[in-house]
């Protein structure tokens, strides 16, 4: 299938062990259109080289490599600067698409005629083996992102030509990606989102950025603070009585969830 472009934004550090895999799933998508922007963070393992054979290799895809290890929200808006697509999609180096995930949410945003576009994930162990499933619901809007981030990055598609090509990761070393759609939530208000799973997170028990929730706190805190400009004082109020209360019923359907598709399919 062919389209409007899709920039597709990936951002690697010392992603060797799933990066093949990732990459081979978007540039495998049956919507062909498309360019994989990777921005390197200054890996020091066999990353580099593996990007330079994946660009020499297929000509969509194009890499940059930072010389300082700046962080995924500074990498991020590298490739988003170089972007040229009429849609941003993202996707982490350690997670997979399926074949069919960037058509099914261009037609989803064409039926709805709508600016943002996420959907339901797997997830995975290290060893690739489905654990639990995030279900989304019909759609969302800036209510409800603001009560806790429900839309998952890797399933994230949003339309430059109906929003503008100004929207970057806010300069927060964690949580840039729940900034980032509350942004564009302020502008287009509702979120469409495609409910049947469309791709593969990878869950990391150690290493991941968000594998020790704890250490997010304060970062939480600093999204309300830097979107919607809030006191000190007022994020943290919104982090202890609107955040965490969702945060936990989020968690706990997703483990309903899990448990109810798990059982499906054995």
């Amino acid at each position: 299938m062919y389209g409007e472009l899709v920039s597709v934004i990936l951002v690697t550090h010392n992603s060797s062990k799933f990066l093949s895999a990732s990459v081979e799933s978007i540039l495998g998508q049956t919507y062909q259109n498309l360019e994989l922007l990777i921005t390197d963070d200054c890996s020091t393992d066999s990353t580099c080289d593996m990007l330079k054979a994946l660009a020499e290799k297929d000509h969509r895809v194009k890499v940059e490599f930072l010389a300082e290890h700046d962080g995924p929200a500074v990498a991020r808006n590298k490739s988003i600067e170089r972007a040229v697509g009429r849609y941003i999609a993202f996707c982490d180096s350690d997670d997979r698409w399926f074949p069919e995930k960037l058509e099914k949410q261009i037609q989803h945003m064409d039926k709805h005629d709508c600016a943002l576009c996420s959907s339901s994930y797997l997830i995975c162990n290290e060893e690739g083996n489905v654990i639990g499933v995030n279900n989304s619901p019909a759609y969302l809007t800036l209510k409800d992102i603001k009560r806790d981030n429900k839309i998952g990055c890797l399933t994230a598609v949003y339309d430059i030509r109906r929003l503008g090509h100004k929207y970057y990761m806010p300069a927060l070393r964690k949580r840039q990606d729940w900034a980032l759609f509350l942004n564009i939530l302020k502008d287009c208000q509702i979120c469409y989102c495609v409910q049947e799973p469309l791709a593969y997170y990878q869950h990391r028990s150690e290493g991941s950025v968000s594998s020790k929730k704890m250490t997010l706190i304060k970062y939480n805190v600093s999204v309300y603070e830097s979107v919607f400009g809030y006191s000190k004082l007022k994020s943290w109020l919104l982090f202890f009585f609107l955040f965490l209360p969702n945060y936990f019923v989020k968690r706990l359907k997703v483990m309903l969830d899990s448990r109810r598709y798990l059982k499906q399919g054995t």
